[in-house]
């Protein structure tokens, strides 16, 4: 949300919202700044974000379905299908597969026995599950004025080959870029992986596949993303705290779309079980000035 502020020959600290603004003295005028929908500051401001970060979801988020909604959207950001067997469902008024206990989100693929044609998507597989996915209503861009990301979650998820659970970010504008920061692929394997490239027909991979003991546990995965220069960041992959890989990317100022989903088949292969069950907490996502 954009929220126009007046400052005149200020030279102290102001609190909006949560947020505190370092001004400068001279006169700025009109001062617009954004609480994060693409992450973007206005060019024409003089305004350094102090102490608080900017936060665009927290803990909070699974607490009620009203909090939820506010900040997460049912489905995938371009509708039910992806490149597996599941199609999504989930909505206000459908809980059966994405729903939430006490701060937990709950996402279930259930097996269907009809036929509901195949997913539009490549390569076209055929529909065998109703699954869920939700993502983040507010885009994430790594930009000048918030150089320092730390995004992450806890999960507990299926290991059971057809199993395709995935916390992940991918381009809201065009495909690649793509950040995994979760992805089990129908074994206690995890993958985190960076796609680059001009052109989904050209694509560069890094990825980075780490054996996780009881991941039907809780466990936590996290980015920390940096700038290094004004087309590049490094993205730091961690596991339970520790540092995994370190990818390289042209990833600044391309906004992203944030996805939790249970996929099934497709990459982790088939037949899959008859039901499948991850969960997420504590999903954290800030933008800010200073490394996390």
């Amino acid at each position: 949300m954009n929220v126009p502020i007046l400052f005149k020959k200020l030279g102290w600290m102001i609190p909006v919202g949560s947020l505190f603004f370092a001004c400068s003295k001279q006169e700025l005028g009109e001062v617009k700044t954004s609480s994060g929908v693409d992450g973007k500051l206005s060019n024409t401001e003089n305004v350094v974000l102090q102490q608080s970060p900017v936060v665009l979801v927290d803990a909070s988020s699974f607490n009620n379905y009203t909090t939820f909604e506010q900040k997460w959207n049912y489905l995938y950001p371009w509708g039910s299908d992806h490149n597996g067997t599941a199609r999504m469902y989930g909505s206000s008024t459908d809980h059966n597969h994405i729903y939430l206990t006490g701060t937990d989100l709950n996402i279930l693929a259930t097996r269907i026995n009809w036929n509901e044609g195949n997913s539009p998507h490549d390569p076209y597989l055929p529909i065998r599950y109703h699954s869920g996915a939700i993502h983040l209503k507010e885009k994430i861009t790594f930009t000048d004025a918030l150089p320092y990301w730390e995004i992450r979650g806890d999960f507990q998820v299926p290991t059971v080959r057809g199993s395709w659970p995935a916390f992940w970010l991918t381009g809201a504008d065009s495909w690649p870029p793509e950040s995994d920061i979760m992805e089990f692929k129908g074994d206690s394997r995890n993958w985190q992986n960076t796609a680059t490239g001009p052109s989904w027909q050209n694509v560069t991979w890094q990825n980075k596949i780490t054996p996780v003991t009881n991941a039907g546990n809780w466990h936590n995965y996290m980015l920390r993303v940096r700038r290094v220069s004004a087309t590049h960041v490094d993205l730091d992959y961690y596991i339970d705290n520790q540092l995994m890989a370190t990818h390289r990317a042209d990833f600044m100022n391309k906004p992203f779309w944030l996805i939790i989903n249970m996929q099934m088949e497709g990459s982790s292969g088939e037949p899959g079980p008859q039901e499948a069950l991850m969960k997420a907490r504590n999903i954290y996502v800030a933008g800010s000035t200073t490394a996390f």
